[in-house]
């Protein structure tokens, strides 16, 4: 196995990395730091805080974010399957439409639920 192959992806890391820190680093290093206690006051348009940072969301917010990541990726299966629809043929279309069904049977199941309702 020859090692030449490999420097174009090692060139690439090493620029990504550069251009990750060394920004960073100029910024840290020629940035000024006059830090004042009204610098380092906590920012919560204009009066303090009267929560804490850390407050509780309601779980249904966390449902409805799982449940788009879910079905997000699932449809972006599909953008494949169509590109290679000759290629794969009538087996392949049958197992998407089984999929679609899945999907469909799903995103049903969920709406039936009410999981999908933000009351």
């Amino acid at each position: 196995m020859n090692l030449d192959q490999y420097l174009p992806v090692l060139l690439f890391i090493l620029v990504g990395i550069a251009v990750g820190v060394v920004p960073l680093a100029l910024g840290y290093i020629l940035g000024p730091n006059r830090p004042d206690p009204q610098k380092n006051s906590p920012y919560e348009c204009g009066f303090e805080a009267f929560e804490d940072a850390r407050m509780k969301f309601d779980v249904r917010y966390y449902l409805v974010a799982i449940l788009f990541i879910l079905f997000d990726l699932e449809i972006a299966f599909l953008i494949p399957w169509a590109v290679s629809l000759q290629e794969v043929g009538v087996t392949g279309f049958v197992a998407v439409i089984i999929f679609l069904a899945v999907l469909v049977v799903g995103f049903a199941y969920e709406w039936k639920k009410g999981a999908l309702d933000w009351e």
